[in-house]
């Protein structure tokens, strides 16, 4: 992200929604400029536009499926074969709900004798054309809108494995480290994948950075090893080198 987009969020951020003349002005560029840098961050999925202006997205409700499945998918796709590289043959795997992630087990085709338990329906339609990965699916209530898997059956399920890495995706990661999600009950999910394994791996493109949602997932201190497609702004490198975190940038 380049330093006036983050001029940018930051503003509105402490300033609530901003026409396009107002952020001209603060960031000293024509009017022009900011209206490409709107559609770029737009297209991100970081900023929403409003009639005379623009804002922050929801901290309510999330991107669309269809959309976040194409969006910034060249990071994604490119994070997703990082992470599989460093997956050796034959370990055990949980892989959470997100559309990283589902690059990841998309990575995994080639894998040998792999288990992975998931409460992603498209994880698991992913990895069963892998003939030498077991995929176990969890039980529980089924979102339409991306076929993910959550509620209180789901965490009972998942409490019956220990694996050697839980691979999961997020919503949003604030300055501190706060990790943040839209669906308290994906939360609950996620929440009991990370205690059930030895390892825990975060999947997410630079877009996640600053990007508000509802609900409280967690914080950086519970991850092991990052994967993203560019180095962690400065305002939340402290929190990863204070927690200790791997970072591993897919260039």
């Amino acid at each position: 992200m380049i330093p006036r987009h983050r001029q940018l969020l930051d503003h509105i951020r402490q300033h609530g929604d901003t026409s396009v003349e107002e952020l001209a002005q603060v960031l000293d560029v024509t009017a022009q400029t900011i209206r490409r840098d709107i559609r770029e961050l737009e297209d991100e999925g970081l900023l929403a536009r409003y009639h005379g202006g623009v804002g922050i997205l929801s901290t309510v409700k999330n991107i669309d499926y269809d959309q976040r499945r194409v969006l910034n998918i060249d990071a994604k796709q490119r994070i997703g074969k990082l992470a599989a590289d460093r997956i050796e043959h034959g370990r055990s795997l949980i892989i959470n709900i997100g559309t990283t992630t589902e690059e990841v087990s998309k990575a995994l085709l080639q894998h040998k004798k792999i288990r992975v338990v998931t409460n992603n329906l498209n994880v698991a339609s992913i990895l069963s054309n892998n003939e030498e990965a077991e995929v176990i699916v969890a039980g529980g209530l089924v979102r339409k809108r991306d076929r993910g898997i959550v509620g209180e059956a789901t965490i009972d399920f998942m409490r019956q494995f220990k694996v050697d890495i839980g691979i999961i995706g997020v919503s949003g990661i604030e300055d501190d480290g706060t990790l943040l999600e839209y669906d308290y009950r994906e939360v609950r999910v996620t929440q009991s994948i990370i205690e059930q394994s030895r390892e825990v791996w975060l999947v997410a493109d630079h877009s996640k950075f600053g990007r508000h949602a509802l609900v409280r997932l967690g914080n950086v201190t519970q991850i092991d090893k990052f994967f993203t497609d560019a180095p962690v702004p400065q305002t939340a490198l402290e929190a990863f080198e204070k927690a200790g975190v791997e970072v591993l940038v897919a260039e």
